[in-house]
């Protein structure tokens, strides 16, 4: 093991609150991949218990290291990025390309993340989804059937944008090809963007 690697384990598991709270996430957004894989659903209980939990360690960090005074910025820093994974997953919702479990899970990495880091978390959960949707359509071969609704859902929401109205929430695309439990790329994509950062801060 080299030496970033061992630096980032140690700080993923060692003894200061901000590295607790990675690992309570990563934990709660296994649990969640878990239950989406068997039940095709993400539980409320789980979302918004977990989101009251980021909160609360998101202000047990600021009071940690800058005192009680700071533990309602904290808060409040965490508040906003529940919010920006909200809003950043609320229009995949309305398309209907994802469900209302899928945007209250990235709400509650937000809750855990804070605004200055769900961003691009939220890419790079995009980019896993991306990656698990052509492994299941190569796998099911239909790869075909997948460009093809890409191809629908960037031609209705580039109509959104220039008409100024809602997209319609039936598109005709080639046929589905199965739905994919979204909870196995939100957990793989915010474990890639945590060892992304804590390589880069090494």
């Amino acid at each position: 093991m080299n030496t970033a690697s061992a630096d980032w384990l140690w700080h993923l598991t060692g003894p200061d609150l901000g590295d607790v709270r990675n690992v309570v996430l990563l934990l709660l957004l296994l649990v969640a991949a878990v239950i989406d894989v068997r039940t095709l659903r993400i539980p409320n209980w789980l979302t918004v218990t977990g989101a009251l939990i980021g909160l609360a360690l998101s202000a047990a960090v600021q009071w940690q290291v800058l005192g009680v005074a700071w533990a309602v910025d904290g808060a409040l820093w965490s508040l906003a990025g529940l919010a920006a994974g909200l809003a950043l997953m609320l229009p995949f919702y309305a398309l209907r390309v994802m469900g209302a479990g899928d945007v209250k899970l990235m709400a509650m990495v937000g809750a855990f993340l804070g605004l200055p880091q769900i961003v691009p978390a939220v890419i790079c959960v995009f980019i896993a989804g991306g990656v698990v949707a052509l492994a299941a359509a190569a796998w099911r071969h239909s790869l075909g059937r997948v460009a093809s609704n890409v191809f629908g859902i960037v031609q209705s929401m580039a109509f959104a944008v220039l008409a100024g109205v809602r997209p319609a929430p039936a598109m005709p695309p080639a046929g589905s090809v199965g739905r994919l439990p979204y909870g196995i790329s939100i957990c793989a994509g915010t474990l890639a963007w945590l060892i992304a950062s804590h390589l880069r801060l090494a």
